[in-house]
């Protein structure tokens, strides 16, 4: 079994720009290597066709990206003589990085010069640049109120830096119909512009002290701040799962891949696997379709994928199989994934004996879910420091929702400093619940049957919080049934067939059907966000409905982009008038492309599964204390290391605790890993102040 892995760097993408960037030399392992400037070190990495970072001192098992995110350990690179997460340090021209094999020796080198701490006094301090704490920095600032907002990352925007796609919700609220990556380049605008708000980049939030102040790493120098109100709008951390072969290099998370992909175009993978079907991982199968690669399948244990039916809906159109009631059972491979096995699932999540299939694959995606980053806040609260949550930090919503708690949050803080005296608009509340609203209920298509004019069809059949192409249309000619956004969208007579509702539909869900030259063969006006480089009008392609079953042949008539546009591509594909109605979708993947493997790959034990990623902690260990009677996950930290690592236990303590729940232990029982004090590893000469002196 070998399955060969695509690495260099995306050279053509629907929406987002490549090709950009200084390419700087750098050495990796001895050896000249090239990456670009300001990229990450683990994405420069997997762009050279290094997606091993070393092996664990504990096992030699490979070790490679998980979460991309700072959050976990699994990049760690010794990069100038340092042992450091290479995903948040950026790429810079003569760097010396290094592979860890086993236990890492360090070069004996003096630390760089670092000023004593500072020490400073501000009304709000926001942890978390994203969507959420850009919003309350937005509101806050309109009021004047004295502002600091830290992220550890180099550009601001959180999440959204990574979204190629068009956001749902409302557009006056939280700009909907426009590309993620764009509202957080509107929102960090609006930030600079407010003279009481500062941005500090590159900083990390180390830890909140029982004097009411709160410890900030900046490069290697220290400030301590001493904020009136905080505001933790620090964002969501992926969940791992735990299945044997889980911590192969190749088995991302979701977010993860996004990153490698649509904010640093690293070419990671020719074919992946998905497990999990809410919003995350049905998105990211569609940015790994825009960026060329091919989507195996889509696995998800519950009966329903949770996400919008509208995302499922556009891969299954491309031609991605999506599994519902299933899961993952194992990866393979040696030194990276080189296969996974699935199967079936009953009521009980039980795998279901002899639905087992094998797929040859080099990347699986794990898109199980978020657990907030909520540490520091409950930290302030320990400590009686004044704090607020906001967005996926408060509870896991779409990044629309989080724009809004943020402004809510911002407006409420700014009434407690006594800087404003106007209380939140009820109405907001009502919005910012509205928009947290996961997919409703789905309704039958209403498929028109008309054959004359031009007309929309709205293939939206689910209750979500969305209503740009009620808002775009010139002649207001779409509203919805019942709720104003969150209601079915309807279409009433008038068209002009403009297209803009095409264009603007954040789940691609409507297309244009125009009898007005021909009522038994009309053109179909249907949205396209792949890259167009393979298609040509004349040519023949398979039409599908909006569920992506095949409806017959097409012929693409008219290829075009809206001087101004929004980046989605209209087709227009000549096809016959009895469905096309129905017509939503043109397929890209053959089906052949997800075909499984002859034979079936056996699973190992599913005690094998790695629990504790850094030490290398086995759930049939962790079982067997907890079968024993041990109820103190301290107890079982010092027994095993399990949460001892640099991650801080991360990603190892929701699993632990899903552990717990699967033995029936009563949560009352159990005392929960003590936290550690700093929240992200720290020279100690930076607390202090050193010089050459």
């Amino acid at each position: 079994m070998s399955l060969k892995r695509s690495s260099g760097r995306i050279s053509r993408h629907p929406v987002i720009v490549c090709g950009e960037g200084r390419r700087v030399p750098f050495l990796l392992d001895g050896s000249p290597a090239e990456g670009i400037e300001g990229e990450a070190v683990s994405s420069a990495m997997v762009a050279a066709g290094f997606p091993v970072f070393g092996h664990s001192s504990r096992d030699g098992s490979p070790q490679g990206i998980f979460c991309a995110n700072g959050q976990c350990s699994q990049c760690n690179l010794i990069i100038d003589g340092v042992l450091l997460k290479s995903c948040i340090v950026p790429l810079r021209e003569g760097m010396d990085v290094r592979t860890v094999e086993g236990m890492p020796v360090l070069a004996d080198l003096p630390g760089p010069d670092v000023p004593p701490p500072v020490r400073m006094d501000l009304d709000v301090l926001v942890i978390g640049a994203g969507p959420a704490g850009l919003a309350a920095a937005v509101e806050l600032g309109r009021i004047g109120v004295r502002t600091l907002v830290v992220d550890d990352k180099e550009k601001p925007g959180g999440k959204l830096v990574l979204q190629t796609h068009k956001f749902f919700g409302s557009e006056e609220d939280c700009h909907a119909g426009t590309r993620g990556i764009e509202i957080a380049d509107l929102l960090a605008e609006e930030v600079a512009a407010l003279p009481s708000v500062d941005l500090w980049l590159g900083t990390t939030a180390l830890a909140a002290y029982s004097d009411g102040c709160v410890c900030l790493r900046r490069g290697d120098s220290i400030a301590i701040a001493r904020p009136r109100f905080l505001l933790v709008a620090s964002g969501a951390r992926e969940r791992s799962l735990a299945f044997p072969g889980n911590t192969l290099p190749g088995v991302f998370g979701a977010g993860a891949f996004q990153t490698l992909v649509n904010r640093d175009r690293v070419r990671c993978s020719d074919r992946l696997f998905v497990v999990g079907g809410g919003n995350v991982g049905l998105i990211a199968s569609y940015h790994a379709l825009q960026a060329g690669m091919t989507v195996v399948g889509l696995a998800e244990a519950l009966p329903r994928c949770g996400g919008y039916k509208v995302h499922e809906d556009k891969i299954r159109r491309l031609g991605v199989p999506v599994h519902t009631s299933s899961t993952v059972l194992a990866a393979f491979g040696d030194e990276r994934l080189e296969a996974v096995t699935v199967c079936a699932v009953d009521g009980s999540f039980a795998p279901v004996p002899g639905t087992e299939r094998s797929y040859a694959v080099d990347t699986l995606l794990i898109a199980v879910g978020l657990e907030p980053v909520d540490e520091f806040y409950r930290k302030a609260v320990t400590y009686g420091i004044p704090a607020e949550c906001a967005g996926d930090a408060e509870e896991i919503a779409e990044a629309s929702a989080a724009m809004f708690s943020g402004r809510i949050r911002g407006l409420e803080i700014a009434c407690r400093l006594g800087a404003c005296s106007a209380d939140v608009p009820s109405n907001w509340v009502e919005k910012a619940a509205v928009l947290k609203s996961p997919g409703g209920k789905v309704f039958p298509a209403a498929q028109p049957r008309e054959r004359q004019g031009v007309f929309p069809v709205l293939h939206c059949t689910q209750e979500i919080p969305c209503n740009p192409c009620m808002t775009i249309c010139p002649k207001n000619l779409i509203g919805t049934k019942g709720h104003p956004i969150l209601g079915i969208p309807e279409y009433s007579e008038g068209c002009i067939g403009c297209g803009k509702c095409v264009e603007i539909c954040p789940g691609l869900a409507i297309t244009l059907v125009d009898f007005r030259k021909s009522v038994s063969r009309p053109v179909v006006t249907m949205p396209f966000e792949l890259c167009t480089g393979d298609l040509a009008e004349g040519r023949e392609v398979d039409v599908t409905d909006a569920a992506g079953n095949l409806l017959g042949e097409g012929i693409i008539r008219s290829i075009r982009s809206r001087p101004g546009g929004r980046n989605t591509t209209l087709l227009g594909i000549e096809v016959d008038g009895d469905w096309a109605s129905r017509a939503a979708g043109i397929r890209v993947q053959e089906p052949g492309a997800s075909a499984p493997l002859t034979g079936v790959l056996e699973p190992p034990m599913a005690d094998d599964a790695i629990i504790c990623r850094c030490e290398r902690v086995t759930a049939g260990t962790l079982r067997a204390l907890l079968r024993s009677g041990v109820r103190d996950l301290n107890e079982i930290k010092a027994l095993t290391r399990c949460g001892f690592g640099a991650c801080g236990g991360k990603t190892c303590r929701p699993l632990l605790a899903r552990l717990c729940r699967e033995e029936r232990i009563p949560a009352a029982e159990i005392t929960l890993l003590t936290e550690r004090p700093l929240f992200a590893e720290t020279r100690l000469g930076s607390f202090a102040g050193r010089s050459g002196e």
